[in-house]
């Protein structure tokens, strides 16, 4: 009785289908043409938007990191007076860009996000004395503690590292060494590059250094930037 029913039943529509009007069958064509353009459309458009991110993280040189994933946003103002160094960019939380998100460029870290809103968000600057982390100095793995120290005149910007240990120095100015992030406190990824270190000078504790981190001079003139979003965070 089943088979029967549905032999009918394709019957009934087989026959149905032969009886349209044929201005019923030039609507649903028109109709299903319509929906072929749309997705076609969709189609070049995420293409579209496929190449331009492509194009911008070869003008960035990014590296690739599987963990995350790059939202390039364009710098649109800067603010670098002593106390509170920042700038804005032209990427909020409709791109989903989250608070404390790392942002970086082909030079290494350039900060983090401090503030979002809807379509723009605030970046605190690596040089500002507000911003800490642990680093290390690449190839030892000792952490040591990173804040930003400003912007002088016609100079680079620079950072200060504490508890450097005692047997680190600065033998050959022309090679100093390297400080970089360590990865711990889950914000910053490891080994993301933060500047070259300088002067050294006797801690307060006198069991360790302190000194200086000539930081990347591009940090002041950058148009174009990436935030750093973990997949977890941007999938959700």
């Amino acid at each position: 009785m089943n088979a029967g029913a549905s032999y009918v039943r394709e019957l009934q529509n087989f026959w149905a289908a032969r009886l349209k009007s044929k201005s019923e069958l030039y609507e649903a064509g028109k109709d299903l043409a319509h929906l072929n353009s749309a997705y076609q459309l969709e189609v070049l458009e995420n293409q579209s938007l496929k190449q331009e991110v492509d194009r911008l993280e070869a003008l960035l040189g990014l590296p690739a990191r599987p963990e995350y994933k790059y939202e390039i946003a364009r710098v649109v103002t800067r603010d670098f007076n002593s106390w509170w160094q920042h700038f804005e960019i032209r990427k909020g939380s409709r791109h989903g860009i989250p608070v404390g998100a790392p942002v970086v460029f082909s030079g290494g870290v350039v900060g983090r996000i401090r503030q979002v809103h809807e379509y723009t968000s605030a970046v605190e600057l690596l040089s500002n004395s507000h911003l800490r982390m642990a680093v290390v100095i690449e190839g030892d793995n000792r952490p040591m503690s990173f804040r930003g120290a400003g912007f002088k005149i016609f100079r680079s910007p620079i950072g200060l590292a504490e508890y450097i240990p005692n047997d680190i120095s600065v033998s050959d100015p022309s090679n100093p060494p390297r400080i970089v992030t360590s990865g711990m406190g889950g914000i910053f990824p490891a080994g993301l590059h933060i500047g070259y270190l300088q002067r050294l000078r006797p801690g307060a504790s006198g069991m360790f250094q302190d000194g200086d981190v000539r930081l990347e001079e591009r940090l002041s003139n950058l148009t174009e930037v990436a935030v750093l979003i973990a997949i977890e965070e941007g999938m959700e």
